[in-house]
């Protein structure tokens, strides 16, 4: 008897949570290293159309005001941690032409770092549309960004 009453209160149970066949928690998850990025991360903007930025200098200016007001909204960055990285953006620029990929992915990754040490949400869109510029690595390319960069630094001032 005593038994039967442990077993029906077993049965009444909510299932525990557990990983070998046992029912889940709705929304956990298993592998939790695919999603490291989007922790607590709004939804952003759309991304940046790179041909589109290279062939339309409204879209650009357009861009640039967008991320300056993402900036003010969101995050404390500073002028000088812009210019800062606009400085970089400019030597990148600057390098010889069979150099010129290998600097822009390395500015990729300061771009990244300087985000996330600093909760810079609203760069976002410039660290993506950075990997598409590095991977498209078209001289045209990497003028537009230069100059989207450019215009974010003085619409920021």
């Amino acid at each position: 008897m005593a038994q039967e009453q442990e077993t029906k209160s077993r049965e009444s149970r909510p299932p525990r949570e557990g990983r070998e066949g046992r029912p889940r928690e709705e929304g956990r998850r298993d592998d939790r290293r695919g999603d490291r990025g989007d922790r607590g991360r709004p939804e952003g903007p759309p991304e940046i159309d790179l041909d589109k930025l290279i062939s339309d200098s409204l879209y650009l200016d357009n861009q640039a005001h967008g991320i300056v007001s993402r900036m003010r909204d969101m995050d404390s960055a500073t002028k000088s941690q812009l210019r800062r990285l606009y400085n970089a953006v400019r030597r990148a620029y600057r390098a010889p032409e069979n150099e010129r990929q290998h600097q822009f992915v390395m500015l990729r990754a300061r771009l990244a770092y300087t985000i996330a040490r600093h909760s810079l949400r609203s760069l976002d869109q410039m660290e993506k549309l950075l990997l598409q510029v590095t991977r498209k690595n078209d001289s045209r390319g990497y003028e537009r960004f230069r100059d989207l960069f450019e215009a974010i630094v003085a619409y920021n001032e």
